[in-house]
């Protein structure tokens, strides 16, 4: 990137400075250049992103251990969660699917086909799947709420491995 100063830029004490690999804002302080790197930017993000990461899965790792007390029968699912127990991006899933809609995810939505036959057999078509956001995630990721047509909601915080239905109250 060529940055080019004016004479008036000149006058006024600021400087162009160059670095490999660096994106240059040019900001007049007294007679230097406060250079902001891309660098510096990313490393601020990833520590943000790994934050934001390590709060998610406390609060995930508190909740399903909290819910597995509760004790599976022939594959079907008896564990509950509460609401309050839920991380916080399941909440928000949980209200864009009263509303219908808008979904983050293209396959929002979508049949929810019950092969692993860990909640209650149903006909095909009754379960629906929506992605429940991971922060720190570039895709998907593995949280997911299953929806019933008569309004059960299932919680699945690793893929399918294990299902938590979603109760308000203890």
């Amino acid at each position: 990137m060529v940055v080019r100063l004016t004479p008036a830029a000149r006058r006024a004490g600021v400087r162009r400075r160059r670095r490999a690999g660096t994106t240059l804002q040019l900001l007049p302080r007294r007679d230097r250049l406060v250079a902001v790197t891309s660098l510096r930017r990313r490393a601020i993000a990833a520590v943000l992103v790994a934050l934001s990461m390590f709060v998610a899965v406390g609060s995930t790792l508190v909740g399903a251990t909290a819910a597995s007390a509760q004790t599976t029968t022939a594959g079907r699912s008896n564990r509950t969660i509460t609401l309050d127990k839920l991380p916080r991006e399941a909440i928000v899933t949980l209200v864009l699917i009263k509303r219908g809609g808008p979904f983050p995810y293209q396959r929002d939505g979508i049949t929810f086909e019950n092969r692993e036959r860990k909640l209650p057999e149903k006909a095909r078509g009754y379960y629906r799947e929506y992605t429940v956001r991971t922060p720190g995630e570039s895709d998907r990721g593995a949280r997911r709420i299953i929806s019933g047509r008569s309004g059960e909601r299932y919680y699945t915080p690793d893929h399918y491995r294990t299902f938590y239905r979603i109760v308000s109250r203890s």
